[in-house]
Parts: structure tokens; sequence; C-alpha cells
């Protein structure tokens, strides 16, 4: 089985990725395809607290005390209508928040005999530019950068993709705007988004699709279940559904670039995959 890692990040807090990373988790699953979603914001995680979980073991013991990754993955069978596996991080731990090479190459080590078995790994990022994203958006074969409409927002997603081809080399990206008004607003977001990357980075980022707004998505949250099981015929639960259809057209193109391929690797910044 060839396994693809998508990271999933924002530059800005507040826009909706772990939530949409839940989502897209949820609808990957619906298509028969087996999935790990791993909660890779190892300073403030809330994947669990989105699905009502308490985890025994987490991200955190695998890296810091050598826990097996085996019993720290979690089997949402029963706890949703798909079934897909989590792997919990957990809240409060400042060491961290600034993963180095080191610890990213002992990471990587550790968990990667435990993900061979998956088609797609979901890879639910803190939000901003510090060092713990810089070191999972390394390991992934693809990264989604997470926006709003909010002016912020696109300063931030920009300062990321800056930093992201500066440091890492990267030079593709795949873009989705969240809780958009309309379609209009939608790609007036991107565009913006698009502009300032051809101009400044010389880099052309490629729009994955949008999100509307949603007022079913908060009772979601609080209900502790994905949108998709509680409220499928939604507006976002039909444009997740179809973000994870164009998700799934990159993985057939890309599967055969995966063969061979740990499920996470050090970035070859000669070999950035084209969406």
């Amino acid at each position: 089985m060839n396994t693809m890692s998508l990271a999933i990040m924002s530059g800005k807090g507040g826009v909706g990725k772990s939530n949409l990373s839940l989502n897209l988790g949820y609808s990957l699953a619906q298509k028969n395809h087996a999935l790990l979603l791993m909660d890779c914001d190892l300073g403030l995680a809330n994947l669990d607290v989105l699905l009502g979980i308490t985890p025994e073991q987490n991200l955190q013991d695998v890296l810091l005390s050598g826990a097996d990754v085996k019993n720290a993955i979690i089997s949402l069978e029963k706890n949703t209508k798909e079934a897909f596996d989590i792997l919990p991080a957990a809240s409060g731990v400042p060491e961290l928040t600034d993963m180095n090479s080191d610890m990213r190459d002992l990471l990587i080590k550790r968990i990667n005999p435990s993900l061979r078995g998956y088609d797609i790994i979901l890879m639910d990022l803190g939000a901003g530019i510090h060092g713990t994203v810089q070191s999972f958006a390394a390991m992934a074969a693809i990264r989604i950068i997470v926006l709003t409409p909010e002016p912020t927002a696109l300063t931030d997603a920009y300062a990321l993709i800056k930093v992201l081809s500066q440091d890492l080399g990267v030079r593709d990206f795949l873009v989705v705007v969240n809780d958009v008004a309309s379609r209009k607003e939608e790609e007036i977001t991107f565009k913006r988004l698009e502009m300032a990357c051809q101009k400044f980075l010389n880099i052309n980022p490629v729009l994955l699709g949008g999100v509307r707004h949603d007022v079913k998505l908060q009772e979601s949250v609080l209900r502790q279940k994905p949108l998709l099981e509680l409220f499928p015929e939604s507006n976002a639960a039909q444009d997740i559904g179809t973000l994870a259809d164009r998700i799934l057209k990159i993985y057939a193109r890309m599967e055969p670039h995966l063969e061979g391929q740990e499920p996470l690797r050090v970035l070859d910044k000669n070999k950035n995959f084209k969406a």
C-alpha cells in the first residue's frame, strides 16, 4: 500500500483548520480509504475535544517517553459512523512547540512502521510559522494552506508560504478558502493570495476549493461530532466532500510516485509534487 501524507496548516489560528481536517478525514473514510488523522499541534491539541474522546496516550508519549505508537492510535469506529483512526496530541507541552530536526527525525523513525497500512495520513498542524509547524510540513508529501477572507488570515497565510518556501524550498501549495459567504468571495480571496505569491515569491499556489459559512458547524462542535455525520446535506459538508474528491484525484496521480517511499520523510527540495 502506498501512503500519501498531507499537512493541513494555517498562518493564523481560528480559521477552522482542525474542523476541516476532522471532516475531511470523515469524508475520505466514507470513500473507503484507510485514513489516519494525526493531531500535530503539540502545544494546543484539540481534535480529541472535537470528538469527545479522552486518550490514554498521545503523540507526546511516543516522542518523549518512547511509548508504542500503536497504543496511542485510537480507532473511531465506536465514536463515528465512519471508521478511521486518530493519533492524538496533548495540550500544554511547551518544550514541543519548537521541534528541532533531531526530534523530527526521531518521530519519523518511531511512527513510520505503524503508518504503512494507511492510504492517507492527514496531519493537522498548529497555526503559525514556528519550528514544529515547519518540521511537520517537511514530513508531508502535500501541503494545504487554510485561510478565511479576513485580511489578517490572508496576510498570515502569505507569511507561512514565504517561510516554508525560503526555509524548506517548498514551491507547491494547495489552498482552501474556508468560511466564505459565496463562491465569488472564495475566488477574490484566493486571487489576492495568488497575486502576492506570484509577485513577491514567484510561486503559483493552486486553489483546492472553498467551504461555505454554515451555522450547522457550530452545532456539530457543541455536540462533539463531525459535521458530515450530523448534517451531511449542509452546504459546508457538501463542500468538504468535494474537497475530498479532489484530494483523491491527486492521490491517484501521485500514487505511482509513492511506491517504496516511507509515509513520512524529510522533504526532498528537488522533488516537490505538482498537484
